[in-house]
């Protein structure tokens, strides 16, 4: 009992909703998408928020350029008045440093540690600004410089630059992401929303096609409309009809077998019970009571094969997907069904024989099952015995053959008989259950050749009748059964 439950918990883990994958597959990205946004915001913001600052940056640079000066003696000078050094540091949130150096790289004034341009970068035109990020006294810096090329011939340019703490620029850029973020904040769980009712809506119809499924009697079997439903349910509908179809058709196929089985089983058994009555009447002599005995005799036996072949076109009809399948030598097979029909047809005065392939030949092989394929070719063989009468005028021959197919290398088996033969019109009516030809006499159930019919198709092969040509006048009827090529 331990397993069964735990069984049970598995598959209830396992089964997957529809919504539930729908609305996974709608809101992972859109929650995977948000942080990148996040980030993507991040870097947009740092950037405006750098642009106010950096004009502020480089009009600095460019008035302490101006206080940049060729003394006498071609020496560079540099004088900054003390309100415009006053106000230059004027900035309550963030520290700001400036430098200016010489031709030569001598200090003139500002902060000497101030980290210079990288040695390697173009010095490019007088008084062009340029802007880097940098680290001042462990604190990362902004950085705005040009350089400043006087008159003095073969002299280097000077430098001036000004550099500004970061502070303000991530305050605002901070306040940007904060104007962007929040409505998102507000709007995501919106969104969850609106998908969550896009999604109750949209599997809607589903639920209303389930409410109709289940309100349905259990007789009705008429199709759904698939009008009613959205087109890529459609399909779904038009399947499940197909199958309310067939399963209508089955119904109605076992109710005509079921009833007629009940009539083939009637007349045995109402000839069984009216011959017990004849022998318990009294004043029934020995002769009357032995005629009757052998009347009960002969209906059972009637309503016996009868109760066999209902079996047996059962099994073949059911039994094919779930009967263990191996590789049947149909020689063998013919040789056990002659064998066992052999006393029966030297009773009626039958010549019943064999002729075709040895057992063992390759091709003369089928894959299925032995006691269906057995089935099927024992009645064929008993229904060809019932079938063809023998006189002494005329023996009834009856010939089981297995060949191969020299060119398709397909297998061939046929029972032949010199009986009266079944005309064209009757060749597919044979095969529906209970007919039985006009004309014959003959006490049969009218299930053999069904069953051969049902077991020849699990098993790949087609049947076919013709008559049999024995010069001009054909008789006689030949049952062939040729099986698909592997």
């Amino acid at each position: 009992m331990k397993s069964q439950g735990w069984n049970v918990r598995i598959f209830k883990r396992e089964q997957r909703s529809l919504f539930g994958e729908i609305l996974d597959w709608m809101l992972t990205p859109l929650l995977l998408l948000w942080p990148i946004s996040l980030a993507l915001t991040w870097l947009v913001a740092q950037g405006l928020a750098n642009k106010p600052f950096d004009r502020a940056l480089v009009y600095n640079v460019q008035a302490l350029a101006q206080q940049v000066r060729l003394g006498p003696n071609q020496k560079i000078d540099f004088s900054l008045p003390q309100p415009a050094s006053e106000l230059l540091r004027a900035d309550e949130t963030d520290l700001v440093y400036y430098q200016v150096r010489g031709a030569r790289g001598e200090h003139l004034s500002g902060e000497r540690d101030l980290p210079a341009p990288p040695a390697d970068q173009d010095k490019g035109r007088s008084y062009e600004v340029h802007i880097r990020d940098d680290e001042m006294r462990g604190l990362e810096v902004r950085v705005a410089y040009t350089w400043i090329r006087l008159d003095a011939q073969n002299q280097e340019p000077a430098l001036v630059q000004v550099a500004e703490t970061r502070e303000k620029r991530s305050v605002l850029a901070a306040e940007i992401i904060k104007g962007v973020m929040l409505p998102q904040f507000a709007l995501l769980p919106l969104a969850v929303l609106l998908v969550w009712l896009a999604l109750v809506r949209g599997i809607k119809p589903l639920s209303e096609l389930e409410e109709r499924i289940r309100a349905r009697k259990p007789d009705d079997l008429s199709p759904l409309d698939d009008k009613a439903v959205p087109m890529e349910v459609a399909p779904l509908v038009v399947s499940v009809n197909d199958l309310l179809e067939r399963l209508k058709d089955s119904i109605v196929t076992q109710k005509r077998f079921l009833a007629d089985a009940a009539h083939q089983l009637k007349t045995p058994l109402a000839g069984l019970r009216m011959q017990a009555d004849l022998a318990q009447r009294s004043g029934s002599s020995e002769e009357d009571l032995k005629k009757s005995l052998q009347q009960i005799g002969r209906a059972s036996v009637q309503a016996t094969h009868t109760v066999n072949q209902l079996l047996s076109l059962a099994r073949a009809e059911g039994g094919g997907t779930h009967v263990a399948q191996q590789n049947c030598d149909m020689v063998f097979l013919a040789s056990e069904v002659l064998q066992d029909c052999l006393p029966r047809a030297m009773d009626k005065g039958l010549d019943l024989g064999y002729e075709g392939v040895e057992s063992g030949t390759l091709g003369a092989q089928v894959q299925g099952n032995a006691t269906l394929l057995k089935e099927m070719l024992r009645n064929l063989v008993e229904n060809a015995m019932l079938y063809t009468p023998s006189t002494p005028e005329r023996q009834g021959v009856i010939t089981v053959r297995v060949l191969v197919d020299p060119y398709s290398r397909a297998l061939v088996i046929q029972v032949e008989d010199n009986g009266p033969g079944i005309p064209l019109p009757e060749r597919d009516l044979v095969f529906q259950p209970f007919y039985r030809a006009l004309g014959t006499n003959v006490d049969g159930s009218g299930l053999g050749l069904p069953i051969v019919k049902e077991i020849a198709q699990q098993h790949g092969a087609s049947v076919s009748i013709d008559y049999v040509h024995h010069g001009l006048t054909p008789h006689g009827a030949c049952f062939t059964l040729r099986f698909a090529t592997s």
